[in-house]
């Protein structure tokens, strides 16, 4: 079969086949009369297994060496194949993902798209200062990628970046709401409490409903920070998981504000109070906790928190007594 029929059927160009033979890698087995490259079966079936090995991704030395050398082993090619592969992945999602952070952006010209690679490096910084003018830079008209916020501010470790990262976000519009609450659904705890901190800083109904779904998480401390600010936003499912944090002594003072917070009628206020007394009668019997619920009641208004302290004013703990008692009088003078 000639150059050019080997080329129809195997769908290797007649150059490429002469760039094969150039290397050696294959060599027609015969020459017609008048000098014409002719090749055979095993021939054509040689050109197959070097597009088969390209389409692995090896060089064609690997392919030559693979192909001739009978303790030529592949395991150990294909692994490198493997990693590289793998590394090769990696770089081009990453820049996928870079691409598209810079399209959400809605860059206006070049300049835009400038200032967005820049704040994305910027985000990955080694620098803690680095990350926090980053997420400041949104206050001065740079367009942020609100993927990239999420990302940083589920990650951020340092305190001050992470409140200006949650500033950020808290401007950043509509859609941050949503890809927080995928970090709500992360199996490590440390990220949880990221998300709902961040969720915590932004106002509107979709922010309120991921904090809602967060009162039932597993770590105590995401069902606190959820529970503080949906206290803060009338939200009354907050309630049970407040007079935990008062019994359990977790930012006992901020759930105590929450509750007074809360306690703005006088339903929602003996409510409240009624949960404080059944958590005094049947599930609290630690001195510190008694004291810690009733204290909390001293911010709750209304008869019923009154009967309470009242009760409470006579309790066999001196220390709750007294409190108590205490708290009576500066109710009687108000």
């Amino acid at each position: 079969m000639l150059i050019g029929e080997v080329a129809r059927r195997s769908g290797v160009s007649a150059r490429m086949l002469r760039h094969y033979e150039s290397l050696g890698l294959v060599r027609p087995s015969e020459r017609t009369g008048s000098g014409y490259r002719e090749y055979r079966a095993d021939d054509i079936r040689r050109i197959f297994h070097i597009e088969s090995l390209r389409s692995l991704g090896l060089s064609l030395r690997e392919i030559g060496r693979a192909l001739d050398d009978p303790g030529f082993a592949p395991s150990a090619l294909v692994g490198d194949l493997v990693r590289q592969t793998r590394d090769r992945i990696a770089a081009e999602t990453e820049l996928l993902t870079r691409l598209r952070r810079i399209e959400a952006a809605d860059p206006a010209g070049w300049e835009d798209v400038l200032q967005v690679v820049a704040l994305l490096q910027a985000l990955g910084s080694q620098s803690a200062d680095a990350r926090q003018r980053a997420a400041l830079s949104s206050g001065d008209g740079v367009p942020v990628p609100v993927e990239a916020l999420v990302e940083a501010v589920l990650s951020e470790t340092e305190p001050n970046v992470a409140g200006a990262l949650r500033w950020a976000l808290a401007r950043s519009g509509e859609g941050a709401p949503a890809l927080l609450a995928e970090g709500l659904g992360s199996p490590v705890a440390a990220v949880r409490r990221r998300a709902v901190q961040s969720l915590a800083a932004m106002p509107g109904g979709a922010a309120t409903a991921h904090l809602r779904d967060a009162l039932t998480d597993a770590d105590a401390a995401v069902r606190g920070h959820a529970a503080l600010a949906l206290g803060t936003r009338g939200v009354a499912e907050a309630v049970p998981t407040l007079i935990d944090m008062v019994v359990e002594g977790r930012n006992d003072t901020d759930a105590a504000d929450a509750l007074s917070e809360l306690a703005t009628d006088t339903v929602t206020a003996d409510q409240i109070a009624a949960t404080f007394v059944d958590r005094l009668a049947h599930a609290t019997n630690e001195a510190p906790a008694r004291g810690r619920l009733t204290q909390a009641l001293a911010g709750i208004p209304g008869t019923t928190a009154s009967r309470a302290l009242v009760e409470l004013s006579h309790d066999e703990d001196r220390a709750v007594s007294l409190t108590a008692a205490y708290l009576l009088q500066l109710r009687d003078a108000r």
